[in-house]
């Protein structure tokens, strides 16, 4: 933006991975045409992705990105968890970060610098520079609650947290055995536990936190974390902001939406674990039989199995190797009346609006959830890594919209109890009640981001912070 523009810029971090750049973006649109502001992305390229370039190069006027050089990466054990490799990444990049925010405080009115939950090591550069700077936390209230408690939780227990005797409870949420807590959790030696104890302090650093959920979701927990603690930042709930749809010609797109039109309203199930979620090869035959049996109609999105972790496509699919050549023998010829089989994508946002889906098996990413609340359809929990063993536990035991399968001791969800749990959603009174949940949240989320709504207040008052800061 040239020198001597009077439009108050926003400056934004998003972590690498388009689960943190999709909501960062829509919080972006929201500012940019609601409110007047110009906003910039700073990206890592890091990790190469054409899906978050391709979606960099639409964004609408108002709207920019420059990206920051690689950093060497090479000294990292190749085993290391991708939460240490993203923090690695910001805090290595930090020195380039402090140039470009200079500038962009010289060439612009930069009313406020915002970060996502990884980028706590460079608010430092914002203190530096004057500039107010705020965490917008892409999940919920439960999951920053528990951000808020890990270093009290990580002084008072000694043990592995999975082997916690008791639940840990969180003020305003459902008990949370140690099991479901935030992925890494799972290990206090791995590094990747140091780094989320890092996070957790640093987060405190901001000056204030704008959440991607709203009251009427998480009433308790929200209205707990929104009292004012000495030491805590400010937080605003601007949710549920989500995408308005894939803006994507692919051949996918059509093809989903061409089958869902020819299916009766509400009888199919979607079956999407996310951008970067995988399956093991185990797992991913076990859904297949699942389905079967079930007899529901069904709408898969299938990704090649990874049998060593559950993001393994995090950063896009690799390979060209074809996910359907992984499924049962004989499966494709015998659900063709009753489901469609896609690889890597489906329009997600279209498919969840589509009068024909009923439901949604989904691994819990919080840009899943809330697309599915917006669009009031009901769930069946399948959690993967990250928080979404948390957020599982909130949306079938305090939201009450999700149902969750009972998982083996062997880590496995048999072909039995799938097709029990899918046939209970789509028919049975668990899934009635469900639905009419949802329908209840989902009116309750479109009253929020309405203009007398509790979201959009709260997100004009930070822009009008923001903009009473500069000489506008």
């Amino acid at each position: 933006m040239a020198a001597g523009t009077r439009t108050p810029h926003v400056a934004i971090l998003p972590s690498p991975g388009m689960g943190h750049l999709i909501p960062l973006a829509e919080l972006a649109k929201r500012l940019v045409f609601h409110h007047g502001f110009a906003a910039t992305f700073i990206t890592f390229s890091d990790f190469p992705s054409p899906a978050q370039d391709a979606f960099l190069n639409s964004l609408p006027p108002g709207l920019s990105s420059l990206s920051l050089p690689p950093v060497p990466l090479d000294d990292l054990p190749a085993d290391a968890r991708i939460e240490t490799r993203l923090c690695h990444v910001v805090a290595r990049s930090v020195p380039r970060l402090r140039d470009i925010l200079a500038t962009l405080k010289v060439t612009t009115p930069l009313a406020a610098y915002v970060i996502d939950v990884f980028g706590g090591d460079t608010l430092c550069i914002a203190k530096e520079l004057g500039v107010p700077h705020y965490m917008y936390c892409t999940t919920n209230f439960t999951a920053l609650s528990l951000l808020f408690y890990v270093p009290t939780l990580h002084r008072t227990t000694s043990c592995e947290y999975r082997d916690l005797a008791e639940p840990v409870v969180l003020p305003g949420c459902a008990p949370i055995r140690g099991e479901d807590l935030l992925d890494p959790m799972k290990d206090r030696t791995n590094e990747a536990y140091t780094w989320l104890l890092h996070i957790a302090e640093r987060s405190r650093e901001a000056e204030g936190i704008l959440v991607n959920s709203f009251v009427e979701m998480e009433p308790v927990a929200s209205r707990i974390l929104m009292e004012n603690e000495p030491g805590r930042p400010s937080l605003w709930p601007v949710g549920p902001l989500i995408r308005a749809g894939s803006n994507d010609g692919d051949e996918n797109c059509s093809k989903c939406l061409e089958w869902l039109d020819r299916q009766p309203s509400g009888s199919v199930l979607f079956v999407s674990f996310g951008s970067g979620g995988t399956l093991s090869m185990e797992q991913l035959r076990e859904v297949a039989f699942g389905l079967e049996m079930s007899g529901i109609q069904f709408l898969w999105v299938v990704r090649c199995p990874s049998d060593t972790e559950a993001y393994g496509a995090f950063f896009g699919d690799k390979g060209a190797e074809d996910p359907l050549s992984y499924l049962p023998e004989g499966f494709l010829e015998r659900t063709k009346g009753s489901g469609l089989v896609v690889r890597f994508w489906a329009p997600q946002v279209e498919v969840l609006s589509n009068g024909s889906t009923g439901g949604f098996l989904t691994h819990c990413g919080w840009n899943s959830t809330l697309e599915s609340v917006v669009h009031g359809v009901p769930m069946i929990a399948w959690p993967l890594y990250a928080e979404q063993r948390m957020n599982a536990v909130m949306l079938s035991e305090s939201v009450k919209v999700a149902m969750r399968p009972e998982v083996g001791k062997d880590g496995v969800v048999r072909r039995e109890e799938i097709s029990r749990v899918v046939k209970e959603l789509m028919e049975g009174e668990g899934g009635k009640a469900a639905r009419d949940r949802m329908a209840e949240l989902r009116e309750a989320a479109a009253r929020a981001l309405t203009e007398e709504g509790s979201s959009y207040k709260a997100l004009s008052e930070v822009a009008g912070k923001w903009k009473a800061g500069i000489a506008v």
